[in-house]
């Protein structure tokens, strides 16, 4: 397969990467609270509204697929850096070093987001629930 210190380095990338990302996403959890409570300004107007059992379960699968491509995004992450590597450091094709970083960029901030999307739908699964 390749050079186990190239599989290494693409490991520290990935923990570099996913810290950085961390980092970001708690930036992003104090703004998203702001947020969801602008969303659910129209549903509060309505505490008596009992939840629909269907919306609740259309909703968990919604966030099951979510999640779902969320494990993709980081396959395809860890997939980015090893290619990366090989590109640059085997292959030492210099030309395609900027446009893999640029997808590993792209994939990071897809990351990001849907882990953010995520945490928010998953309080309005909660929300969704009924008391009991």
């Amino acid at each position: 397969m390749g050079d186990p210190r190239n599989v290494a380095h693409a490991k520290k990338v990935i923990q570099e990467k996913h810290h950085k990302g961390n980092a970001q996403l708690a930036k992003k959890k104090q703004a998203v609270p702001q947020e969801s409570s602008a969303m659910k300004t129209g549903q509060a107007a309505k505490p008596d509204q009992k939840p629909d059992p269907t919306q609740l379960e259309k909703s968990l699968a919604i966030l099951a697929k979510l999640k779902e491509m969320e494990f993709h995004s980081r396959a395809n992450i860890e997939k980015l850096a090893q290619l990366s590597l090989t590109i640059e450091d085997e292959l030492k094709q210099k030309a395609f070093v900027e446009p893999i970083g640029a997808l590993y960029s792209a994939q990071d901030a897809f990351q990001s987001k849907i882990l953010a999307l995520i945490e928010a739908y998953q309080m309005e699964c909660e929300r969704l629930k009924p008391a009991g």
